[in-house]
């Protein structure tokens, strides 16, 4: 049998500001959200991964920019997970609490496609996890060399053709993900 976890990645106040302006974020927070009560449905766990900034930095616990956007549906039974690195993994409890639930299958979302995402998915891959990325199921911001859905088609191509112990990620909408 197999036990799904979804992923929720640095979808935080301070990653979603008018000078880091994220595409489609307001979309992307619908489709978690319906994606999430599909896992939850299905037996799964949603697990919500936070960055902890250092001192001075918006996502430092005592800023603001610190908590989960507030149209996130966060239930009392999702987990949390601070991190300090892109690797969701790297120093983290994450791969414990995938171990304790049995967790075989992983749906790696959020911000921001090219950095803690893009990590995350390929450390996935490295650990042997049945990984899905959503192909609408993160987001960026432009960057001085390429535009938001630039980075976001790249990165999702690549994710399909990753060579990996367990074989590339699934890449489709979420709305095809059947947790």
């Amino acid at each position: 049998m197999t036990a799904s976890a979804l992923i929720v990645i640095d979808m935080q106040l301070g990653s979603f500001t008018d000078a880091s302006l994220r595409h489609d974020a307001d979309g992307l927070v619908v489709r978690l959200n319906s994606l999430a009560a599909r896992v939850r449905r299905s037996g799964g766990q949603v697990i919500f991964i936070r960055h902890d900034g250092p001192v001075g930095d918006p996502h430092h616990p005592t800023q603001p920019g610190w908590h989960l956007l507030p149209a996130l549906a966060v239930h009392a039974d999702d987990r949390i997970i601070a991190k300090t690195a892109c690797d969701s993994f790297l120093d983290t409890d994450l791969g414990d609490v995938l171990v304790a639930h049995a967790i075989d299958h992983l749906i790696i979302t959020g911000c921001a496609t090219d950095y803690c995402v893009d990590t995350t998915v390929r450390s996935a891959l490295a650990r042997g996890y049945r990984t899905t990325a959503p192909s609408d199921g993160h987001t960026t911001a432009d960057r001085p060399h390429l535009r938001a859905q630039q980075i976001i088609g790249h990165h999702n191509a690549i994710w399909a053709d990753f060579i990996a112990p367990g074989g590339p990620a699934l890449v489709c909408p979420c709305d095809q993900i059947t947790p």
